[in-house]
């Protein structure tokens, strides 16, 4: 009678518990790929409902949001590409402007059926979700902004010139040539010093896991482009600049990196900012504050 009672007991917390393994099973992040724009990017994807589109930014790629993707995608639609010429998307010799870049992530959603999304960028990714939103302003209801600049938005001249943001400039057969089974040591540079702490910035696993993709064939080089192009993406952002973002933008910035300095850009080209300061984190925001900046980003595309 006991063991019957416990075989029910058993059957009916297997039942119960049904929904919540469901639940998590659509969590699930999914690898995809798409050809669009004339180019194949890979991307990740997770959970159901109104989209938001997440960007990464350099020495990282679509894994980086894998933390905020278990979150969001628990009430969102959740899409992050690897950008052309990162990760496991084509790598191919032109294009690496912002504004060309962005057209790709348009053309994904629209091959996705989207019409209107969130976007979220950090780093190169921001300045990426900077163009999107600027081309497209009908078809982003909130744009979030993550710790970097954005070219040629006020004066970003001093920018280019501080010491160490020389790899803004190392592009080329040279570095190219110095980096070829260097990537460690090369990234080693951004993981570290532009942390609060580089022994609690971009995990060990993480970092292993970006050296294999920045290995793939192109990929150095194709990453080194982002910087080369600088110049045109201040010219275009320069345009883009003089008709002001009216959907809700979110700006964080580490405190022992950016600061408040994108957040001063942010109201330079949107009329709706909240910025925020993440206390105690460098640039790697994600890695390093998770604990303040996926609340923040789930509570923002609620």
């Amino acid at each position: 009678m006991r063991a019957t009672a416990t075989s029910i007991l058993f059957a009916l917390a297997t039942f119960l518990a049904a929904p919540a393994i469901a639940a998590d099973a659509k969590l699930k992040i999914e690898d995809k790929y798409a050809t669009v724009n004339g180019v194949k990017l890979h991307y990740l994807v997770a959970g159901k409902g109104e989209p938001v589109i997440l960007l990464h930014g350099y020495a990282q790629n679509s894994h980086m949001w894998r933390p905020l993707m278990a979150e969001l995608g628990k009430t969102r639609l959740v899409i992050a590409p690897d950008l052309r010429g990162f990760g496991d998307s084509a790598k191919p010799e032109c294009c690496y402007d912002k504004k060309s870049m962005a057209q790709d992530i348009h053309a994904l959603a629209q091959s996705l059926g989207i019409k209107k999304a969130g976007v979220v960028g950090h780093d190169i990714g921001l300045m990426v979700a900077y163009a999107y939103a600027a081309q497209y302003p009908t078809e982003v209801d909130r744009i979030a902004l993550l710790d970097a600049f954005i070219p040629g938005v006020g004066d970003t001249t001093n920018l280019f010139l501080l010491k160490d943001l020389w790899h803004f400039h190392f592009y080329g057969k040279t570095p190219l040539a110095l980096v070829d089974g260097r990537e460690r040591v090369y990234f080693e540079h951004f993981w570290n010093d532009f942390a609060a702490d580089g022994t609690k910035s971009v995990s060990e696993k993480d970092r292993q896991f970006y050296v294999k993709k920045y290995k793939l064939p192109g990929a150095m080089k194709a990453g080194m482009e982002v910087f080369r192009n600088f110049d045109q993406d201040a010219k275009d952002n320069a345009v883009f600049a003089k008709t002001k973002l009216t959907m809700p933008m979110l700006v964080l910035g580490g405190e022992k990196s950016g600061g408040d300095f994108l957040v001063t850009q942010g109201k330079m080209v949107a009329t709706s900012v909240d910025g925020m300061i993440v206390k105690g984190s460098g640039h790697w925001l994600i890695d390093e504050a998770p604990a303040q900046v996926i609340p923040k980003l789930v509570e923002f595309f609620k």
